[in-house]
């Protein structure tokens, strides 16, 4: 074994050297950087409110204009910012529109100091370049920018001037295959610090803002781009400009703050409903804002965040409103209090705050991570998805101690909430959900030797009661729901080495039987329950060696068959059963180090074929099924580290692919695929703040 533990510094965490995981952990000091569900990223080198700011198709994120001509992009896998070339005006109270063929328009009039009298350019993010493009008819300062579903922008209202002049009602189109500007219909009202929202039908809701007098307004106004007309809809309850608009999944928008400088007015929030033209006030928010971001999160409610008033000043707090319950609640507050600033959601899930006022650095930058933080901070837990769409949570490891803890996540709440604790506190065990509903947990590691014990989590009660003991006690083992509804539990690690060994639960019966044994012993291995209802088990590690066998347990025998061999041998791996059927491995340990390699097992002809190759060699990772078929791998370790990189596979074309990054490198996690078709990542594993409560939501 001591050749394995010179091969990673993660191996030597192993809980077969459970003392040594223990002092390794005392020893590293646990930083607590954590403010609510907000962190710190990195920062602009220049200060910036007033800008715009675009997710390129890349994943990266462009900022540019505001007070200079300055452009940056932020890198979402590394968390840092680099300069690209600058724009050709200053641009503020701009619009930036990510067009189809992915470059980005950039519209509106220069600021007061200088003012290149270029009113729109283009960014083209593959050379890293602008190019002017066709004028403004009127260059204008806060006004819209809709991208409509041909390809045209649609720019309605704002001022002829940053301070004073006329409030526009005009509107015009851009056109990208010419780079021309064209008249549109003017509005009915003109306005500035309005909202322009595209509905699900196509056309454009138009709502409040303010006119030349600076009176807020209630009205609205829809553009239909078919006619190139505007009809009036129902108003607004409340006034209100420097809101904010948000088109729901359901074809509503939410509309929240921007009032006048009365209390309620500014923390008021509605829905309009385009099937009827009108509106509903809802429950208003904890805090009077405008100038604030709002955005709707993976989990269909919205985020609402910082924003100034005249009763609080500039905003730190942040609230999420929940569709389901109709009501709001904190999510934590900003590191930086600010307003006009942007707000990006990234492909992980994850939320980009840049700049905006604020009485601190205009030029920070910071993260919102949608999950809420686990109450307990662990690794090598297990995490079930239980029938009510709720997640458990239960055991693994800390910076000091075994949990017995266990805690639920509710993704409607995006809320944690104690779930007792288990008997036997235990890391590197098994859950499994039984058709009943309960969650079967078996072995593990526990305070200081291996287990036999196993419970059950009943979900009704929020208890934990004993399910009898395994006859040889183990950790690193797997346990597959077989369609019979019993539990098969094969192989892993004991005092006495690795087992060959396998045991069968009743649910049932709640009793534990001997089934057939394994014709290699083996731990830290896979298990896939396969289409026909037998087990295919493969790799792991062995008494001697990395194990390239992989086995067939047929339930209807009680009988154990080889089923070919891996190209590379490997262990701390993982499996997942593709919609076709197949059976994907990928990463893990092999005999030369950490490995990219990735392998398909064919159940129908019970051969293997490659995968292609993981953009970065992994073990201790997550793999999970996306709804579309695709494969998510997340975190892990190698030889150069913790991980933050996510990847993809895509079957129909047996390619990988990058897709973001988590917000903190992480090993030793989980990844459960949610009802909504979101994949919740808590906990984990890294050598900057050791165990982790964080958790984060991937919407594919």
């Amino acid at each position: 074994m001591n050749h394995l533990k010179q091969r990673s510094q993660l191996w030597r965490l192993s809980l077969r050297a459970f003392s040594v995981l223990l002092g390794l952990l005392c020893a590293t000091p646990a930083v607590s950087s954590q403010q609510g569900l907000w962190t710190s990223t990195g920062a602009m080198a220049q200060d910036r409110l007033l800008h715009t700011s675009t997710l390129l198709p890349d994943g990266r994120i462009l900022a540019t204009g505001g007070y200079n001509r300055s452009a940056e992009l932020y890198n979402p896998v590394t968390g840092t910012w680099s300069r690209t070339a600058q724009a050709l005006n200053t641009h503020r109270a701009a619009t930036a529109t990510l067009l189809p063929d992915g470059r980005v328009l950039i519209a509106g009039a220069g600021g007061a100091e200088w003012d290149s009298g270029i009113s729109s350019e283009l960014y083209d993010a593959t050379s890293g370049t602008w190019s002017p493009t066709g004028c403004m008819r009127t260059p204008r300062f806060s006004h819209t920018a809709t991208l409509l579903p041909g390809g045209q922008v649609l720019v309605t209202g704002g001022a002829e001037r940053e301070y004073g002049g006329a409030v526009l009602a005009a509107a015009e189109l851009y056109d990208p295959a010419t780079g021309t500007w064209t008249p549109a219909s003017p509005m009915a009202s003109a306005r500035r610090n309005h909202t322009a929202t595209l509905l699900s039908n196509g056309q454009v809701l138009v709502t409040g803002g303010s006119d030349a007098s600076g009176r807020l307004q209630s009205s609205a106004e829809v553009y239909d781009a078919a006619t190139g007309t505007w009809s009036t809809v129902g108003g607004m309850a409340s006034a209100r400009a420097a809101h904010s608009a948000t088109l729901l999944p359901d074809g509503r928008v939410f509309v929240a703050g921007g009032g006048s400088a009365d209390w309620a007015a500014s923390s008021s929030a509605e829905l309009f409903d385009p099937a009827t033209g009108t509106w509903a006030t809802i429950a208003s928010m904890a805090r009077p804002r405008r100038y604030h971001t709002a955005t709707l999160l993976p989990n269909g409610q919205v985020l609402v965040a910082g924003g100034f008033h005249e009763y609080t000043g500039i905003l730190t707090s942040a609230e999420v409103y929940d569709f389901t319950l109709g009501s709001w609640r904190s999510a934590g507050a900003l590191v930086v209090g600010r307003y006009l600033h942007t707000a990006t959601l990234l492909a992980s899930g994850r939320l980009l705050v840049v700049g905006g006022f604020s009485n601190g650095d205009q030029a920070s930058a910071e993260m919102y991570t949608p999950a809420g933080p686990m109450a307990s901070p662990r690794y090598w837990h297990t995490a079930t998805l239980l029938t009510n769409g709720q997640v458990l949570v239960a055991g693994g490891v800390n910076d000091s101690d075994v949990l017995a803890e266990a805690e639920v996540y509710d993704p409607d709440s995006d809320t944690w909430s104690a779930a007792g604790s288990l008997a036997s506190p235990r890391a590197y065990h098994t859950a499994t959900l039984l058709p009943n509903g309960q969650v079967l947990v078996s072995g593990g590691y526990g305070t200081d030797d291996y287990l036999a014990q196993t419970e059950v989590y009943d979900p009704a009660t929020n208890t934990w009661s004993a399910a009898g003991s395994l006859a040889w006690p183990r950790h690193s083992h797997t346990a597959t729901l077989l369609p019979n509804g019993q539990v098969l539990l094969v192989g892993g690690y004991s005092a006495n080495g690795y087992l060959a060994e396998a045991e069968v639960y009743d649910p049932f019966s709640g009793t534990w039987s001997v089934a057939g044994s394994l014709a290699a012993p083996r731990a830290y291995h896979t298990a896939t329950l396969l289409p026909n209802g037998q087990v295919l088990l493969v790799g792991g590690y062995g008494t001697d060696d990395f194990l390239a066998q992989a086995e067939v347990y047929d339930p209807a025998s009680d009988t154990w068959r080889v089923a070919g061999t891996l190209v590379s041998p490997r262990y701390s791996h993982t499996a997942t059963l593709l919609l076709g059927g197949q059976v994907l491995i990928s990463g893990g340990i092999g005999a030369q180090g950490y490995l990219t390699e990735a392998e398909v097992y064919d159940a129908a002809s019970g051969t293997w074929s490659t995968a292609g190759s993981l953009f970065s060699p992994r073990a201790y990772h997550t793999e999970t099924l996306l709804p579309h078929g695709q494969v998510l791998v997340s975190g892990g370790y190698n030889n150069d580290g913790f991980l933050a990189t996510v990847e993809v596979y895509d079957r129909a074309s047996g390619t990988w692919s990058m897709t973001g990054s988590l917000s903190s490198p992480r090993a030793a996690h989980t990844a459960t695929l949610l009802p909504n078709g979101q994949v919740l990542i808590p906990g984990g594993y890294n050598d900057l703040t050791g165990s982790l409560a964080t958790a984060q939501v991937y919407a594919p």
